[in-house]
């Protein structure tokens, strides 16, 4: 198992609290520009809502990872459910408590999208988003909604 992330100190922490696990390896890099070969894994996986706040090419961000896993495999993304705004603004607004990030602007917030102070901004993939995300890749696409609180967009690399 690889793990990815952009930050350095999630690395030095993760790689510290798996120390046990020889079969599990963290590397710091960017989802959307893998150090690794073409059909590499069975299983891609980009959850926590990262199609939405990374920031980058959501397009690029699901061609990338299918470009590293092996046909029949599949790459899983999440983002939350459009059902679940109350409950994520009010987690957003817990972690701008604890200063994790900015002051939410509820100017600008609204419609899916948060938006922070700092310049953090998280937004939603709906079901039409994805559909539109996917509908020309050579995959079979699967969505389904997990407790009213994620949507998951499951893609098997034909």
């Amino acid at each position: 198992m690889v793990g990815i992330d952009t930050s350095l100190a999630n690395i030095k922490l993760g790689t510290k609290e798996l120390a046990y696990l020889s079969h599990c390896h963290l590397l710091c890099m960017d989802a959307s520009r893998l150090g690794f070969t073409d059909r590499q894994f069975d299983c891609t996986v980009c959850i926590q809502n990262g199609i939405s706040a990374f920031h980058v090419d959501k397009m690029g961000l699901i061609r990338e990872a299918l470009r590293v896993t092996r046909p029949g495999g599949k790459a899983l993304f999440s983002t939350y459910s459009e059902r679940f705004w109350d409950d994520r603004l009010d987690w957003f607004e817990l972690q701008a408590q604890e200063g994790l990030l900015g002051e939410i602007d509820y100017e600008r917030t609204g419609d899916g999208v948060i938006v922070c102070r700092d310049g953090f901004t998280a937004t939603t993939v709906s079901p039409e988003d994805f559909g539109t995300l996917t509908c020309d890749l050579d995959a079979k696409v699967n969505l389904s909604e997990v407790d009213h609180s994620s949507l998951f967009c499951e893609i098997t690399v034909l």
